[in-house]
């Protein structure tokens, strides 16, 4: 199903036309049939001669409502472009195309309105203006009808006119990415929430549970329609109208977007291909509002630099001239919900100044003036399968080829060679994992995470300087990465980090006790030593145990149990002979062949238990199934 929007300056007549064209008057609030004037959106819907259904979004033309109009024409896959035969071009016709040629709509029907005011010679003298004046635009080759909407005259062509433009036009697209960009919200009684928007990249049904991106609740779709009859599944391309269940009118506004849970990231910055319109110029930070879809938020330019060559000498570094296309990062006030790939409208005061397409989401900072940055947008805009990957995995990553594929629109044959050549590359780092497919990294995110582990470890060592390594959990933490994930990356972090025992340090790092605490260190050693089986119990503080058991020299038992690490060998031997031909050892025998205590006994066996030296087998002791 396709989306028409229509375009063109106030009192054009472009309501009227669609009442003509549908019998349903998109005014739909007082003030605007009061007015005569469109204020909001309005909606409709017909079936054209073929059978094909098609949605209807008829825009506001007054200067005061752009905004309102650009949450409309966002997403169409064709525009009415409406120009009165008795007034011709005039302000907001301009400023419409300008939109409709930043927002990167081909498909377009130019409709002559009101033509029972004018003559056929005074007619044919706008169509050749009209014509003149989009020669230059992607709508140069758009067809032309002349309509009446009090008469009628014409209606029936341009509904032929709509199916035609319409048969050349790709069907919406569905990649199983859900998202209903909000334009309205309100309440219907007896039924509670309603949102309405146009479908984008995937269905939704009834009783899927969503959330409201950005910062909205979630909720559970508990009904649906399209020009208003229920669906059980909307699809993408349509204008659908969703019943939403377990969330207030008040928690969702305009701008919004409805789509599974954890699917859509909210975006406070963006990277963009900048185009800039004649006559103006986009300077470094400037503020504007920003429109995306149906959200409209005010913003800042970070320009980059200019990709054409600059008018009047003007210098590249500090804006992006008129008419000139140019590299920008866009920094948002508020966030949205936005992907790479989405169009922009940029607005200053009451004048439309750029857009363009959005490459990056929330992108790093970048240094101005880099060539390094120019050239790694540019192969982002390119739209090949490595860089639309790299795109979809800087996002994500770590990631495994799998969850990467369910976001990229790419072949399973495109994306198996350019995993390969961006592995072979250095651009993506793959990292086995005991279980399933290896883990992915940019090489730029591996070495983010390299210094996330640096900076990790040595806080780590800084705070606990008689600590041999950073306990695993507590690193893993630290980095937010799921135990598969840390397991296949850390391993591959060598040799710029060592893995000791249950935890991790920099590499050739060794803890430096100062002069009292090693005094202190080699005071415990030597109790411990000594006390063989049976050692003294002593009130080690943590760090002074963490150091001791680090260097392998004692080993902690439990329970105020440690012995030198000379002592458990001797013990683990003893026990380990006790244990030959199948003989059991209880806690009593161990403590006579140990020469120890009760106490220290019962904590000896549990170490050797956990070791895997031994294991319990009812009140008593076996040899380990490992050992025999």
């Amino acid at each position: 199903m396709f989306v028409i929007g229509t375009a063109g300056h106030v009192d054009h007549g472009k309501s009227a036309l669609i009442h003509a064209l549908t019998g349903t008057n998109p005014d739909r609030l007082r003030e605007e049939q009061e007015r005569g004037m469109t204020i909001e959106l309005g909606f409709a819907w017909m079936t054209l001669p073929s059978g094909r259904e098609v949605s209807i979004v008829d825009v506001p033309g007054h200067v005061r409502f752009v905004r309102h109009m650009l949450a409309g024409i966002s997403a169409v896959d064709l525009a009415l472009l409406v120009i009165a035969a008795d007034e011709g071009i005039m302000p907001q016709t301009r400023e419409h195309l300008e939109i409709l040629d930043l927002l990167e709509v081909r498909n377009a029907v130019v409709v002559l309105t009101k033509c029972d005011l004018v003559d056929d010679d005074w007619a044919d003298l706008v169509e050749e203006e009209v014509r003149t004046f989009l020669s230059d635009t992607r709508l140069a080759d758009a067809p032309f009808v002349r309509v009446s909407s009090v008469t009628g005259a014409g209606l029936d062509d341009l509904r032929a006119a709509i199916d035609n433009a319409l048969d050349s036009t790709t069907e919406p697209r569905d990649i199983g990415r859900p998202r209903l960009g909000i334009d309205r919200v309100f309440t219907m009684t007896g039924f509670g929430t309603v949102v309405t928007g146009t479908l984008l990249d995937g269905r939704l049904r009834v009783g899927d549970t969503v959330e409201v991106a950005p910062g909205g609740p979630t909720a559970r779709i508990r009904g649906l329609q399209t020009h208003r009859h229920d669906v059980n599944e909307a699809l993408p391309g349509t204008r659908t109208a969703a019943n939403l269940a377990g969330v207030a009118v008040e928690d969702l506004a305009r701008g919004q977007v409805l789509a599974p849970v954890g699917r859509i990231t909210p975006v406070k910055a963006f990277d963009a291909l900048l185009h800039v319109l004649p006559d103006r110029a986009i300077r470094h930070n400037l503020r504007v509002a920003v429109h995306v879809g149906s959200a409209e938020v005010q913003g800042r330019v970070r320009v980059l630099g200019s990709r054409t060559v600059p008018i009047d000498g003007a210098d590249a570094g500090d804006e992006v001239p008129g008419g000139a296309d140019g590299w920008a990062q866009v920094i948002l006030n508020e966030p949205i919900a936005a992907v790479p790939g989405d169009l922009f409208v940029l607005r200053l005061s009451d004048e439309t100044v750029g857009g363009g397409r959005i490459v990056e989401v929330n992108p790093p900072r970048h240094r101005r003036h880099s060539a390094a940055t120019v050239e790694r947008l540019e192969a982002r805009a390119a739209g090949t399968p490595e860089s639309r990957i790299l795109a979809a995995l800087e996002r994500s990553e770590p990631a495994t080829a799998a969850a990467l594929r369910a976001g990229v629109e790419v072949s399973a044959d495109d994306f198996a060679a350019a995993i390969e050549a961006l592995t072979a590359d250095g651009a993506v780092h793959a990292f086995p994992a005991s279980t399933g497919e290896p883990v992915l990294l940019t090489a730029g995110g591996h070495a983010r995470l390299l210094d996330d582990v640096s900076r990790a470890l040595a806080a780590f060592h800084a705070a606990r300087p008689l600590r041999w390594a950073m306990p695993r959990e507590e690193l893993r933490g630290v980095l937010r990465l799921a135990p598969r994930e840390f397991a296949a990356i850390l391993g591959g972090l060598a040799p710029a980090i060592e893995e000791r025992g249950d935890g991790f340090a920099e590499a050739g790092w060794t803890p430096t006790p100062s002069g009292a605490q090693q005094s202190e260190i080699d005071r415990i050693e030597r109790a411990i030593r000594e006390g063989g089986t049976q050692p003294p119990r002593q009130n080690i503080d943590p760090e002074t145990m963490a150091y001791l058991e680090g260097a392998s020299r004692v080993v902690d038992c439990g329970d105020g149990t440690v012995l030198s690490r000379e002592t458990y060998a001797e013990v683990r031997d003893r026990v380990i002979t006790l244990l030959r031909d199948g003989r059991e050892l209880t806690l009593a025998e161990a403590r006579d062949a140990l020469d120890t205590n009760r106490r220290a006994a019962q904590a000896i066996l549990e170490m050797l238990d956990r070791d895997g030296v031994t294991r319990r087998h009812g009140d008593a002791r076996v040899l380990h199934e490992s050992l025999r």
